[in-house]
């Protein structure tokens, strides 16, 4: 009788009894394959840094099997985790992420797609916690879910995408176009403290800066979004290109998933992002308008790449010269990390013939950060530092004409 009632509960619960083990996992460079014995609950993952490593935890398995390394992963490691789950640890010989999973048709096998990335996007993964793969029926409950979906509004499409206000009448002035990060439907990072939402600090700060900016008269400004507006990142500094700006600003704001890490940073593009674009570009069909003004249409391809390469790198190098302004200009006024300026292969950042630069104000995960860069005070000292490096920036530009 008491066996009965057990075996009720059991099924009243809907809980099934997961006694899975790893028989096997294949590293191969661009997949991680790991096949169990029997089905599983479910299974998360995680990148950790210093030393580089990506740690899989799943529920209702135990440790075993044999293993197959090859590619980014140096060597990999099991252990039990609690009474019901294992631990499989994956050590890095380079910086890697996991860009999607998921199980197969039986819950027996989890493929988990990897990707080189560099060592900001992989600091940024470290930051982002758990990615979650579910295996796609409850099993053991005698119940086959329709299939799981999430998803969003997002805003029509538009042939053509109408530019923004520009602020100031003189033509002579430099262009300096402020972006906002996020908006719309991306809220980007909240605070775990208040649920500050990044999207609301950036666009005050962006009008910060702008009010700034135009009471300086020294240029013009324009700012990719006035309101609660969600944009691609191409649209971003696309918008910026077609309103040949001679400056691109991208406000954020860090976060990471634990810690006290505080302090604003700035990044612009790495060399690597660079040349990976340069070809990318040069490999267009149409090279009208490439290089601001230059109509590339006519050329061959190998000088095409020559001109958009030599174009880039000098954008690059202008932009890092602004990056150190900002951080020397800032120093006094607001936090900053002391690694102030770091290069990352960010989209918004790739515009070829426009220098760029991503500004992290500060950590929103971070209280005394948040109540900074979301204060009528802090908007002002960012503010006053990005206004003082521009001031710099563009005369120095006229000095060497």
């Amino acid at each position: 009788m008491s066996f009965l009632i057990a075996l009720l509960a059991c099924w009243l619960s809907g809980t099934p009894g997961w006694a899975a083990t790893v028989e096997r996992i294949d590293v191969r460079p661009d997949r991680i394959v790991i096949r169990f014995d029997g089905a599983v609950a479910q299974a998360s993952s995680f990148a950790l840094d210093g030393p580089r490593r990506i740690a899989l935890d799943v529920d209702g398995a135990t440790p075993g099997g044999n293993v197959e390394a090859e590619g980014v992963v140096d060597s990999v490691r099991q252990a039990a985790r609690g009474s019901d789950g294992a631990r499989i640890v994956f050590d890095l010989a380079a910086p890697a992420i996991i860009a999607e999973g998921r199980f197969g048709s039986d819950g027996q096998v989890l493929t988990l797609m990897l990707r080189t990335v560099d060592d900001a996007r992989f600091a940024r993964a470290a930051a982002e916690g758990r990615m979650r793969f579910l295996p796609p029926f409850n099993y053991g409950s005698g119940v086959t879910p329709a299939s799981y979906r999430v998803s969003t509004a997002v805003p029509p499409s538009s042939r053509k995408l109408a530019l923004p206000r520009v602020y100031g009448d003189d033509d002579s002035r430099p262009l300096v176009v402020i972006d906002a990060g996020h908006g719309g439907v991306d809220p980007g990072a909240i605070s775990p403290d208040s649920g500050l939402r990044e999207k609301e600090v950036t666009l005050k700060i962006a009008h910060a800066i702008r009010d700034e900016l135009i009471a300086s008269g020294r240029v013009r400004v324009a700012l990719t979004r006035e309101d609660d507006k969600y944009l691609i990142l191409q649209e971003r500094y696309g918008i910026a290109r077609k309103l040949k700006a001679d400056l691109f600003i991208s406000i954020h704001c860090d976060s990471v998933g634990g810690g006290s890490a505080s302090g604003a940073t700035v990044y612009t593009l790495s060399e690597v992002a660079s040349d990976k674009e340069s070809a990318r570009l040069a490999a267009r069909e149409n090279k009208a308008d490439i290089i601001q003004g230059v109509n590339l249409a006519s050329t061959s391809a190998d000088i095409s790449s020559i001109l958009i390469d030599l174009t880039q790198r000098e954008t690059m190098n202008s932009s890092a010269n602004f990056a150190r302004l900002l951080g020397r200009e800032a120093k006094p006024l607001m936090p900053i990390k002391p690694n102030f300026h770091r290069m990352a292969s960010l989209v918004v950042l790739k515009a070829p013939d426009m220098p760029s630069i991503l500004f992290e104000t500060g950590y929103i995960s971070n209280p005394a950060d948040a109540a900074f860069i979301d204060s009528r005070d802090g908007r002002a000292a960012i503010a006053e530092s990005i206004r003082r490096a521009i001031d710099i920036h563009f005369a120095r530009r006229m000095a060497a004409r």
